[in-house]
């Protein structure tokens, strides 16, 4: 079993916690779109991040002085990536055996690397999945990485658990059936007065956080036991869900 999240768009360089131990899997392919993105003009560049100026001018220079093996430039990825997924997962606090199950357990979806493990150095970058940078005869990322990242999870496991956002399961979902790849996706959220299942982006990272740290602490192995998940207020409902989707409802 492997979970897979979107990454966040802020980044930052952390040296003060514990170490990266390999590069990525496609840090090849990374070097090359970073290639593409030094090729753009910055009023291009702009457009493709779709930002504010300083966030432009902060993405421009560090693309222009990238290096994807810089050794003493990189950090592990699930401590590069900010935002409230993250805070939730909160790996700054994992014990070392914790840490070990993120790495074999969980993949990170990346528009730039591809697939990471939780503790592959990276560097600070923006590129969303769905960002239309035209490389190798591709119209975007999409085409860019094709089904490699679903042919990549399938060669660890049959079973993947979908935690990620739309835009980045779109660069898995599509091929599952296609690489033998069973894809169950959880979803979080509160019921409505008709009835129906409200999902609130806010509300849906943390619970995705906090069920990837749920099943580090409890050593969660099969997709059934991710059914006794209840932090944040939330419990499995069964008589919404089914067996390619968990739902999860907060009181």
């Amino acid at each position: 079993m492997r979970f897979v999240i979107s990454p966040a768009k802020k980044m930052n360089v952390v040296d003060d916690a514990f170490a990266w131990r390999e590069l990525p899997r496609f840090v090849d392919d990374a070097a090359r779109l970073a290639e593409a993105v030094r090729t753009l003009a910055y009023k291009e560049a702009k457009a493709l991040w779709g930002c504010s100026d300083a966030l432009a001018e902060l993405n421009f220079e560090r693309f222009r002085t990238m290096d994807v093996r810089a050794e003493g430039a990189l950090t592990p990825a699930v401590l590069a990536y900010e935002g409230i997924q993250y805070q939730h997962l909160a790996p700054q606090v994992m014990t070392a055996q914790q840490l070990d199950y993120l790495q074999e357990h969980l993949r990170i979806l990346s528009g730039f690397y591809g697939v990471l493990r939780p503790l592959d150095g990276v560097v600070p970058y923006r590129l969303e999945m769905q960002a239309k940078l035209a490389v190798g005869g591709t119209r975007d990322l999409y085409g860019f990485w094709g089904d490699r990242l679903c042919r990549a999870l399938a060669e660890e496991t049959s079973v993947v658990v979908n935690l990620a956002s739309v835009e980045y399961a779109k660069a898995v979902l599509p091929h599952a059936e296609r690489c033998g790849v069973e894809v169950v996706t959880c979803l979080f959220g509160t019921i409505d007065a008709r009835g129906r299942l409200v999902q609130r982006s806010t509300a849906a990272k943390a619970a995705r956080g906090s069920m990837v740290r749920w099943c580090a602490e409890n050593d969660v192995r099969h997709v059934d036991d991710l059914r006794a998940f209840d932090v944040l207020g939330h419990a499995f409902d069964e008589g919404r869900s089914t067996g390619e989707c968990l739902v999860f409802v907060r009181a």
